[in-house]
Parts: structure tokens; C-alpha cells; sequence
């Protein structure tokens, strides 16, 4: 056989969890031709894998990248990382459909206002594919985003007037491809929202189908609570729920991660749900009074009209202000902050579960962004699997491959196997492991050789090819099938 890209020797994790083998992948175009013995085949490109483990392409459960793919389409923080497709639209922020001028917080972590240009989700996926980026996207629809597009009081519930505005632009959104829809009524502009608003939002779910993806209204003292609501949203739309960045947040919540879990668990027997997780105890999201106060520490990420203080601790910032937590957030906003909220073994309990994918929840746009923008999936394989030994290679490897495609309906995606778009990493599995810190938080991981996607080698050997075979993953097509 002749193949377009031939990689040998190497050691496949083939994304289903089961025991890595030896075999070599033959790819013709965007698909994977053959696995198995290739020996006796040519090639017009050729990497040997031997010693290194082959692996589908990985999948960034929670992203925000959905401007940033568009302003920088080498995206090599997610590349560098073995990254392939992210998720985008996640915590009921997305960049469509929506034209605005001036966008309230959090909504400004995508980018600037000026990015906001798209009427339809349709329009945005074009452009996605007019302008093609090294990874793929496959994207959600956010329902803070439909509210700051269609209510001019964000402070109250959306009347019937609004809440059918905002459905037609989901029925709009799940059949342009849209993979499903995201809610975050943990930020402001959809805090007001009710249960039964979000259910009449969501509703053209049911008849098109697709995930619904929820930043929980709260994850610390009312966790439970807000568990329970995202488990009505789901059954009600019939929609698989994924409970995005699992976390059990706040000093006082610490331990409460066996409580979660358990109701977690028992419930996914009785409707499809699943979860994601980063590897850190901290978190990041937009400057706010009470992520603050529950954190034992706080650095800012970035600040408008102060540039010059992003990465500072929080505790060096506010003898500015005389010490009022009040007066600093009003004189840095807008602004964004790293929130150490979390204890790590809540966040080892929960990488553990079977049903948790891995989402970097990186925010693009911070002047002193999160490390896990740019470690999360090598610290997942170096320091979570190898070194902490908390799951198998194999496993680690599902959890950021097959299950992430399986949870999101991109079932050609996320496996090794004939006939799969060849979305393909190669890696050292004795020296792959995150770079990035808190002090120097975009360093490049080390052990990531080759990235190839639809195809085609994005990443070879630490270094970008230039290559942009990305491509908008719609629902509905091919591409999510």
C-alpha cells in the first residue's frame, strides 16, 4: 500500500481506554487508512514512533478560544500540547450569535468587543473555515451571550418575548452545527435567570439534539443544589449534561468532592451526563469580591487600565487601596484573576472518576494567563498518570480522546482506527510533562514530538509547520459523525 503519511513502530493508545500495542498508521488524506503491520508498504512522508506512543489527537473539553482562533490561528498553546479540536462557547459565553460595541464581563475574556461581529452562528462558522486555524472547533452556543443580545436588563428573568427571540437563535445555531449550548449562571449577566427560563432557552435541544454543557450557578456552599438544577435543565431537554470544570470550591468546601461524586455517579444512571476537569487547585475567571474571599490566594491576570499589575498577588495589590477588596476590583476592572479556591486532592478525587474529561479552561487573551493554558494536557500524562500513578497512560488518554468525542457527539474523531480522520499525537511517554507555572505560566511543555491534524503535521518536532488544516466541526455532517 502507499499512504500520504506512514508512522511506525510507534506504541498505540487507540482512545478506548483498552491496553496500548505495537502497530504502524497508514494515512491517506484527512483519514487513517490502516493499522497494523505496514512494513511492506511506501509513503510519501515518513515518522518512526518507535519507543513513542501514538495517540488520537486531543480534545480540549473547555476552551474559550473562540475569537482567538480567528486573531491567532497557529493557537500553539493548544498545539504544543497535542491539542487537535477544542470545544468553544463553553460557560454560556460565545462569540455568536452577537454584534456589539460594548460587551459586559465576563464576555470580554473571549477578546475585544470588536470581535463580537457575527448575526448568526452560521456566519461564524464560516468564518472559521474561511480562515482555517492549525486545530479544529467544534462549538456551543452561550446563553449569557443570547441574553446580552436580546434584554437590555440583565438583572431580572427574560420575558416570553425574549426567551423566544433567544430559542430561535438556538434552533438557528444547532442547525447551522452548533453542537449543542452552554449556560453560565454563576456570572452576572445570567445570574437572574431562572430554571425554567434556561429550559424554554434550550428547548430546540429536544428536537435537534445535542450536549448541554453548565457552568453550575454555584460550586461552593449551594453546590448541591446547583447540581440538581443542571440535572433538571438536562432531563427536561433531553440533552447529555456536561458539568464543565468540576470543582467543589471555597476553604469550607474542601473534602466535599466524595459528596459530589457520589450523586454525580448515582445520577449518570439515570440520564447522560459526564464532566471535565483541569489539573490545578486554581482556578481563573473574571476580578469578583467573592472568588476573593474564598481563596487563600489571588493573583491578577490582567487589568484594562492597569496592564503593569498583572501577575501580581492580589495581597501586594491592595495596600493600594488601603486594603478594601471593594475599591481595588472598581479601580482595576475589568479585569481577571487566578483563584487558588480549590484543595488538590479534591482535584485528584475528581480527575479519578470515570466519567471526567479533560478541559484546560485556558483564557487566551490574560496578559498573565493560567499555566494550564498551556500544561494541562501534559501535566495530565507526565505528573497526574506517570508520576502520581492516579490512572494508566491508557486511561489518561481516553480522557482527553475517545470519551471527550463520545460525550460530545464528534464520533470520528477521538479514536485511532480505519476509516477515523487521522487527528494524530506522538509523544514520549517517559518525558512528556508541563512546563508552565504560576511564576511563568507560557512555558512550552516538554515530550509533544508530532501533532498532525486532518492529516497533515501541524507540530514537528517543537515546532510549528505553518500548516492550518482546522476545520469547523458541525453537527449534523460528516465532520461530527
Amino acid at each position: 500500500m502507499h499512504f500520504d503519511l506512514l508512522i511506525k513502530n510507534g506504541d498505540v493508545i487507540d482512545g478506548t481506554g483498552e491496553a496500548r500495542f505495537r502497530a504502524d498508521v497508514g494515512v491517506c488524506g484527512d483519514r487513517i487508512e490502516a493499522v497494523g503491520d505496514l512494513s511492506d508498504s511506501t509513503a510519501k512522508a515518513v515518522i518512526d514512533a518507535t519507543s513513542k506512543v501514538v495517540s488520537p489527537g486531543f480534545i480540549d473539553s473547555h476552551t474559550h478560544d473562540d475569537a482567538y482562533l480567528l486573531s491567532h490561528p497557529d493557537v500553539l498553546p493548544k498545539i504544543c500540547q497535542g491539542v487537535t479540536t477544542v470545544i468553544g462557547g463553553n460557560c454560556g459565553i460565545s462569540l455568536a450569535p452577537l454584534r456589539s460595541h460594548a460587551i459586559p464581563q465576563p464576555l470580554d475574556l473571549l477578546g475585544l468587543p470588536s470581535a463580537f461581529c457575527f448575526d448568526t452562528f452560521a456566519q461564524y462558522l464560516d468564518a472559521v473555515d474561511e480562515n482555517p486555524a492549525a486545530v479544529n472547533l467544534a462549538a456551543l452556543v452561550g446563553h449569557s451571550t443570547l441574553r446580552v443580545r436580546h434584554m437590555k436588563d440583565l438583572s431580572r428573568p427574560a420575558n416570553a418575548d425574549e426567551i423566544a427571540k433567544m430559542a430561535a437563535d438556538v434552533e438557528e445555531a444547532l442547525q447551522a452545527g452548533a453542537i449543542g449550548v452552554s449556560s453560565g449562571t454563576f456570572y452576572p449577566p445570567a445570574a437572574a435567570a431562572s430554571t425554567r427560563e434556561l429550559i424554554e432557552v434550550f428547548e430546540p435541544i429536544r428536537r435537534n439534539g445535542g450536549v448541554f454543557a453548565t457552568h453550575l450557578r454555584d460550586e461552593t456552599v449551594d453546590i448541591i443544589p446547583s447540581l440538581e438544577e443542571a440535572f433538571e435543565i438536562g432531563r427536561a431537554v433531553r440533552a447529555n449534561v456536561v458539568l464543565s470544570h468540576h470543582k467543589v470550591a471555597g476553604k469550607d468546601n474542601h473534602g466535599r468532592s466524595v459528596e459530589t461524586l457520589k450523586i454525580i455517579h448515582k445520577q449518570s444512571k439515570l440520564q447522560p451526563l459526564c464532566l471535565d476537569c483541569h489539573p490545578y487547585p486554581a482556578t481563573s475567571t473574571m476580578l469578583r469580591a467573592d472568588r476573593i474571599r474564598q481563596s487563600s490566594r489571588v493573583m491578577l491576570a490582567w487589568s484594562t487600565p492597569h496592564p503593569e499589575l498583572a501577575g501580581k498577588d492580589f495581597a501586594d495589590i491592595l495596600p493600594l487601596y488601603d486594603g478594601s477588596v471593594d475599591a481595588a476590583i472598581e479601580d482595576l476592572k475589568p479585569a481577571g484573576a487566578i483563584y487558588f479556591v480549590m484543595d488538590e486532592a479534591d482535584v485528584q478525587r475528581i480527575f479519578s472518576y470515570e466519567r471526567t474529561m479533560v478541559g484546560s479552561d485556558g483564557l487566551p487573551n490574560d496578559t498573565a494567563p493560567h499555566p494550564r493554558l498551556w500544561g494541562t494536557f501534559p501535566r495530565v500524562l507526565g505528573h497526574y498518570s506517570r508520576e502520581l500513578k492516579l490512572f494508566p497512560l491508557e486511561m489518561a488518554v481516553r480522557k482527553m480522546t475517545g470519551l471527550t468525542a463520545e460525550q460530545f457527539g464528534l464520533m470520528g474523531r477521538g479514536h485511532i482506527a480505519t476509516g477515523k480522520y487521522a487527528d494524530l499525537v506522538i509523544f514520549d511517554a517517559e518525558r512528556v510533562l508541563d512546563r508552565a507555572t504560576f511564576a511563568a505560566p507560557t512555558l512550552r511543555p516538554e515530550g509533544i514530538e508530532h501533532v498532525i491534524v486532518n492529516g497533515v503535521p501541524v507540530f514537528q518536532l517543537g515546532e510549528f509547520t505553518g500548516a492550518r488544516p482546522g476545520r469547523a466541526l458541525r453537527r449534523r455532517t460528516a465532520d461530527a459523525i
